[in-house]
């Protein structure tokens, strides 16, 4: 396996929307968790003593138990997500009120935030039409690429 073919295979996973992947080729053990939209990547290659290969930290015994079950799905609650890294704010200026608070209702392309990258202010409109459900970020905090910021409920 080539560097080519191990970068392939990290694209893969940050486009899929799957947390975690381990896989087995050649020989080599490949385990890539992606946190926070980031990957992270373990390669360790496989041995007759599995002691002398230092693996990833096992998981708590309650992160098995949440992957067994199905978590419930509702449908009219809708994400807002962050299109970029950076700072965000949920008022125009320090002392003005906020965008939308909780419980507001919101239209399609109505301004929700905005985040701040590289010295500049990019407001960011909703997608979605309803109501804030939850706010999931403070304001004046960092966010990352596909960080969620607010729930809607669509109407």
């Amino acid at each position: 396996m080539d560097l080519k073919e191990v970068k392939r295979i990290i694209n893969m996973v940050e486009e899929a929307n799957i947390s975690s992947l381990a896989i087995e080729i050649e020989g080599i053990k490949i385990e890539i968790k992606k946190e926070f939209g980031v990957a992270q990547t373990f390669v360790a290659p496989i041995t007759a003593h599995p002691q002398a290969v230092h693996p990833a930290p096992a998981a708590p015994a309650t992160t098995a138990k949440v992957e067994d079950k199905k978590p419930v799905v509702d449908a009219k609650l809708m994400t807002i997500k962050s299109p970029m890294v950076g700072t965000v704010y949920l008022t125009p200026k320090p002392q003005s009120p906020s965008y939308t608070k909780l419980g507001d209702g919101v239209k399609v392309g109505q301004v929700v935030c905005m985040i701040e990258a590289m010295k500049l202010f990019n407001e960011i409109e909703s997608e979605y039409s309803g109501k804030i459900e939850k706010i999931l970020v403070e304001n004046a905090s960092p966010v990352e690429y596909g960080q969620e910021l607010f729930l809607v409920r669509v109407e």
